[in-house]
């Protein structure tokens, strides 16, 4: 049963991409440092479902996750860390949705990921959410 947010995450894909989630079958997310981001972390519940959004060169939807604990310390965490989320891929999308497509789509222009670039953790809206999905499952 999915939870009631949904969210994006951003890692660069050779740090920590999707084949490295798939492989691992699950990761605490953990290197959020941006006080407004760790603010959308802290806000994560088990079962909220999650995109994974490659940077760098790619720049794209490339997946779906879900969280499997809302926030916590993972174990042998270090007493300075901050809270994080443990996280499980779903499935991938049908194909990746570009950054580009994004910003040239009118229900997504607003998004926070084309509004605040550096931002690594974001809410996304339900028609957000839909409307990724109905790109990813189109040809580009």
């Amino acid at each position: 049963m999915a939870g009631k947010n949904r969210w994006l995450f951003k890692q660069e894909p050779e740090s920590y991409g999707w084949h490295h989630l798939v492989a691992d079958g699950s990761t605490w997310w953990d290197g959020v440092e941006n006080a407004l981001a760790c603010k959308h972390l802290s806000s994560i519940r088990p079962n909220d479902l999650i995109f994974l959004y490659h940077t760098g060169k790619e720049k794209a939807v490339v997946g779906e996750m879900r969280a499997i604990s809302g926030p916590s310390l993972p174990p042998q965490a270090p007493a300075d860390a901050r809270p994080t989320v443990q996280v499980s891929p779903v499935r991938p999308l049908p194909r990746p949705v570009s950054l580009a497509e994004i910003k040239g789509d009118p229900a997504l222009a607003t998004w926070d990921l084309v509004r605040l670039p550096r931002l690594s953790v974001m809410p996304v809206t339900p028609e957000q959410w839909k409307r990724v999905w109905e790109l990813a499952n189109t040809h580009a």
